[in-house]
């Protein structure tokens, strides 16, 4: 496989389990990463947020530039991303798969690449294709009213 791309965050330990991650681009702020008590104060997200984020982000982020390239109309997307833990068989907390919900307004719905759209994006979230490969994902895209578009 050839590498398309690469970058590097650098990632801070400031105190306990409090992470600065700094990011690469010089105009994005850093982030604080954090673990829920007993370990942490949760004072910023933990990884596992931050997958679950990472997910539902990339998906939102390709279904809008599938339907409406580099110009989405403002507030037409939200979406809400479910991580489910199980243990393993060592007892082991993992990751045992993402539940994504893409909630759109009849702006997304009623455009013309919609109707395509629903059936492509998925392939094109880098995030999720590659979570694919070892968690499973299930996406879901239904309106305001909570009619579902498509299920995957």
């Amino acid at each position: 496989m050839s590498e398309e791309g690469r970058f590097t965050i650098e990632l801070r330990q400031q105190e306990g389990f409090l992470i600065e991650v700094v990011f690469d681009w010089a105009r994005t702020p850093s982030l604080l990463m954090d673990e829920p008590p007993p370990l942490g104060e949760q004072q910023g997200p933990n990884a596992s947020r931050l997958l679950a984020a990472a997910a539902a982000n990339c998906l939102s982020a390709s279904l809008l530039y599938c339907v409406f390239k580099e110009e989405p109309p403002p507030n037409c997307l939200r979406a809400e991303s479910t991580c489910i833990l199980v243990r393993n068989e060592r007892g082991r907390l993992r990751i045992g798969a993402l539940e994504v919900r893409l909630i759109l307004t009849e702006q997304v719905i009623q455009a013309p690449r919609f109707a395509r759209c629903k059936e492509l994006f998925e392939d094109f979230c880098v995030v999720s294709a590659s979570i694919r490969q070892g968690i499973p994902i299930r996406v879901s895209l239904e309106d305001t009213a909570g009619t579902v578009h498509h299920r995957s």
